[in-house]
């Protein structure tokens, strides 16, 4: 077998008011050979963005002191020297019409403060290599929960690492080619239903694991999801 090739640095700018959250952060980034910046106020944050030559992810918590919400965003997005990308922290959404607009505003994705320290890097990795994975329309969050799926003859189970409406990202050590056709059972906490869904691989990543887009959703497993999905972006909200 040949070497795996060694991952690209990224320097990825970590804003939140929580001294654990920041800890927590730059443990997992620097131990997977990326630099982490991290700051803890919304003057900070511009402040280390002007100072860098170049930011390729910003994780952010909308309430960091001085940040005024949407108002930093869009005075992210006004800087000469712009992120590559914004990662929204799920607990600091205040409400549906803030999901809208942040997306308006170009933020891809979003993450819970509190999530398992092994999950950290996985689930930014698309935000950090767009080139390597499909991107899925719809905002992903980071949630971790047991999915079944099958392919010809073959059942098999993993965690997720991310879903979002139209998609879900696996752990596996055994991603199966780009463009497999399989169907998935979502075992989604809460729900009412299994939601039990066709869908395709699109990206693989074999230090990761593999990203499936969904094809084929019946209206009351894809409401199941899209109600899951919705009530996780404002679980854990902080006060």
């Amino acid at each position: 077998m040949s070497p795996q090739a060694p991952v690209a640095q990224k320097t990825i700018v970590v804003a939140d008011d929580t001294a654990f959250v920041r800890d927590r952060f730059r443990t997992a980034i620097e131990g997977a050979g990326h630099r982490a910046v991290t700051v803890a106020t919304g003057p900070d944050l511009l402040a280390a963005l002007r100072a860098s030559a170049q930011v390729d992810l910003v994780v952010l918590d909308l309430h960091v002191p001085q940040g005024r919400g949407l108002e930093l965003v869009h005075a992210i997005r006004r800087l000469e020297q712009r992120p590559g990308a914004i990662v929204v922290f799920s607990g600091t959404i205040a409400n549906e019409d803030e999901v809208y607009q942040l997306g308006g505003l170009g933020v891809g994705g979003y993450i819970n403060e509190y999530t398992t320290l092994q999950h950290i890097v996985p689930s930014l990795s698309p935000h950090l290599f767009p080139d390597q994975n499909n991107r899925r329309k719809s905002p992903r969050v980071l949630v971790g929960i047991p999915v079944s799926y099958r392919f010809g003859n073959t059942i098999a189970s993993a965690l997720t690492l991310n879903i979002s409406t139209g998609g879900v990202a696996l752990r596996t050590t055994t991603p199966l080619d780009v463009g497999t056709e399989l169907r998935v059972r979502l075992r989604l906490p809460g729900a009412r239903r299994e939601p039990d869904v066709e869908a395709q691989v699109r990206w693989v990543d074999r230090r990761i694991g593999m990203g499936l887009q969904f094809l084929r959703v019946g209206e009351e497993d894809q409401a199941a999801i899209d109600a899951f999905v919705h009530r996780h972006f404002f679980s854990n909200r902080k006060a």
